[in-house]
């Protein structure tokens, strides 16, 4: 007779056993690890079922025995997303399981933080653990070390799969063979060849987001065309009922991105874009974490793999200019350009701070001025500068009305070609969405023919689906017909094409006479100026360095408006000019033209006013010698103000005041002669009596005034 060894696995595991673990539930818990070894691997599933009639075999019965395979397809990696793990887990620490079976330690957890945690809550609620080699019990030492060994065997097992296959994947990489996914017009064949969309429709709408990105410059027009346009742009689905088809979609700004940002249009096999970010994962959410890197940081990037739309060297501008369109406060973007607007401040996007050099905003007001308060924001230091616009524009202006004076460019049959070339463009665009819904709508009519006309319920919906397949067509019918009816390319008169045909000489006549919307003129400065840096010398002193985009550049002053006279730069210089040409016996408004042709301004123009030279007479006391003489010069019969004042015992305002009200009778007063703006009181005894009898009742007094 056969003895069994007490050492045997199956007697050590029955003698683990007692009533309690029989009482309470014996869990199988099932895993594959992916959904293709779920559908492919199907043997890994029946090996694991089979431990029903294990766990009945040892004394469970039906029901107390529990299955749990909700995480079929789910990596062991981490419990996050295991809720058949957890239902095991919160079952456990209940003290509901009597036993865990699972086919193999790596089917329970591969990882040591899980597989730990949950050793450790069997230990304490004395539940078992059971796999195709025996039955363990995590109190007893030596099957708890065993038990760690497995978990530790299970986890290193792991890396070393995901490490060869790493490995596998980075050398398909490096040679440009790994078969990652193609955007939407790329189709790779059953030899592994890459090959553009067989799809005429499909190419040429790609092509043509490229083409109106290099003219328009910016993502968001690029948009607003296509909408405009009534264009749609085709999508590859990834997932979903109709996934590996091409759909039609109406255009969006990240479809268009999208297009314009992936390497492969331009031939190149980018591998490691976006990578994962365990930091940045959120609990419960598998798809979070993943992060754009840039270029730089890609894991591999090899060109001229697959077939181009673009170049290279196209892609890389394209990328760079959305760079610089995504003006917002980064400091890496700070001299970005940004995309031409319509505001009226034609440096948008071009001027930079001379002190701090970051990019300086418009501020509308009454008029635009430049602004940068970066360093006030940053550094709680004052602003850098707010400078007065037009006058900086103008100045530019100016100067790039000067350099295109040699080039003598004649831009007609340029600006024609551009045009047949834009209307041929989307002429072939409608003419393909119109063979597309055509066909569509044929399609339609043959699966509605096709079918049984008894099968009235197939024949309903197969009609239905014709008829909005005719509506569709008659609708792109519609469309294609409005838009041929836009093709008339607009009459150029023989004046405008004489204007075209110099345009150097013409430019600044359409520039000025608002024939230019702000933002063509922003584009025409933008395609000889890189860059416009403002430096404030003084007050009323603006350095403005143009950066042309050959690395040439050029040095202008401008001089903004100030508030007050003292804090203009030639300030001193005009005081004394003005002292010597009044010595000399000139004129308020002699002065006013002299120093005018000097190069002297007043506060808010290029020229003196009289009135300032008048003001600044007054501030040093010097008075225009004419006018001390009309004070003491006698007219026969007549006083001056300031004489009959004195006669009266009196101040002056008091008798301008009275000539003002006419309480003295204007036929008394006359003016001079000679010096119209001094006026003259006939001496009339009657009048002086009269009006020193006023003073005396009113007991109005020289004093009083002083």
């Amino acid at each position: 007779m056969n003895k069994v060894s007490r050492s045997s696995p199956l007697i050590s595991g029955r003698l683990k056993i007692a009533d309690h673990h029989l009482q309470r539930l014996a869990c199988i818990y099932i895993r594959q690890s992916s959904r293709p070894q779920v559908i492919h691997n199907t043997e890994s599933q029946v090996n694991q079922y089979q431990l029903v009639e294990r766990a009945g075999a040892l004394g469970w019965s039906k029901e107390r025995i529990r299955v749990i395979d909700t995480d079929l397809g789910l990596s062991g990696r981490e419990s996050a997303n295991r809720d058949g793990f957890k239902e095991l887990v919160a079952e456990v620490s209940l003290g509901h399981v009597g036993i865990i079976f699972g086919y193999e330690v790596s089917r329970l957890a591969r990882n040591n933080s899980d597989w730990y945690h949950l050793l450790d809550l069997a230990a304490v609620f004395s539940t078992l653990i059971a796999d195709y080699d025996g039955i363990y019990d995590p109190r007893l030492y030596n099957d708890r070390l065993l038990l760690g060994l497995k978990g530790t065997m299970s986890e290193a097992e792991l890396h070393l799969l995901q490490l060869r296959l790493t490995e596998g994947r980075m050398r398909k990489v490096e040679r440009g063979e790994h078969a990652q996914r193609l955007p939407t017009g790329l189709e790779r064949l059953s030899d592994g060849r890459v090959v553009k969309s067989p799809d005429d429709q499909v190419r040429h709408a790609i092509e043509l987001v490229f083409a109106k990105f290099e003219e328009l410059g910016s993502c968001r027009k690029v948009l607003l065309y296509l909408r405009g346009s009534n264009l749609l742009l085709p999508r590859c689905q990834t997932t979903g009922p109709h996934i590996n088809e091409i759909l039609w979609k109406r255009p969006s700004h990240a479809s268009v991105y999208a297009f314009l940002t992936n390497p492969a249009y331009a031939g190149a096999f980018a591998y490691g874009r976006t990578q994962l970010d365990k930091t940045r994962r959120k609990p419960g959410r598998p798809d979070t974490g993943i992060v754009r890197k840039p270029m730089a940081e890609w894991t591999h990037l090899q060109q001229d793999v697959y077939p181009a739309y673009i170049t290279w060297e196209q892609y890389m501008k394209n990328q760079e200019r959305l760079r610089q369109n995504a003006t917002r406060f980064q400091e890496s973007i700070k001299r970005a350009q940004g995309t031409a607007r319509k505001g009226q401040a034609l440096l948008q996007g071009l001027v930079t701070c001379g002190v701090c050099g970051y990019h300086m905003r418009v501020r509308y007001t009454a008029s635009p001025r430049y602004v940068c308060t970066e360093l006030k924001h940053r550094l709680g230091e004052p602003m850098c500068a707010s400078l007065h616009g037009p006058g900086i524009d103008g100045l530019v202006v100016q100067a790039f009305f000067e350099a295109i004076q040699p080039a003598q460019l004649n831009a007609l049959e340029a600006v024609l070609e551009e045009q047949e070339a834009e209307r041929a463009l989307l002429n072939r665009q409608w003419k393909e969405q119109l063979k597309r819904a055509q066909y569509e709508t044929h399609l339609a009519e043959r699966r509605y023919n096709t079918v049984d006309p008894d099968n009235r319920l197939v024949a309903a919906e197969l009609e239905r689906r014709w008829e909005q397949k005719l509506i569709r067509l008659q609708e792109v019918r519609e469309e294609h017909e409005r838009f041929q009816r836009s093709l008339e390319a607009p009459a150029l008169t023989p004046d405008l094409r004489e204007q075209f045909r110099h345009i150097s000489e013409s430019l600044p006549d359409l520039w000025h006479n608002g024939q230019l919307s702000s933002d063509q003129k922003k584009d025409l400065l933008r395609s000889l100026i890189a860059n416009v840096i403002l430096t404030r010398k003084a007050a009323d002193v603006v350095e403005v360095k143009i950066v042309w985009v050959s690395g040439h550049y050029t040095i202008l002053h401008d001089h903004p408006p100030v508030y007050r006279i003292h804090d203009l730069s030639c300030y001193d210089e005009m005081v004394e000019r003005i002292h010597e040409l009044w010595q000399e016996g000139h004129k308020d408004e002699e002065i006013a033209a002299q120093l005018t042709g000097e190069g002297f301004r007043s506060t808010r123009a290029m020229h003196v006013y009289p009135s300032t030279v008048q003001g600044i007479r007054s501030e040093h006391g010097w008075k225009q010698p004419y006018v001390e003489y009309a004070r003491v010069i006698e007219l026969e019969g007549y006083l001056t103000v300031s004489e009959l004042a004195q006669l009266l015992g009196t101040n002056r305002s008091w008798v301008d005041r009275r000539v003002r009200l006419h309480q003295i009778d204007p036929g008394y007063v006359i003016q001079h002669p000679k010096y119209s703006h001094i006026r003259m009181i006939r001496q009339d005894p009657e009048l002086i009596e009269r009006l020193r009898n006023e003073l005396c009742s009113s007991g109005v007094t020289k004093e009083a005034f002083s």
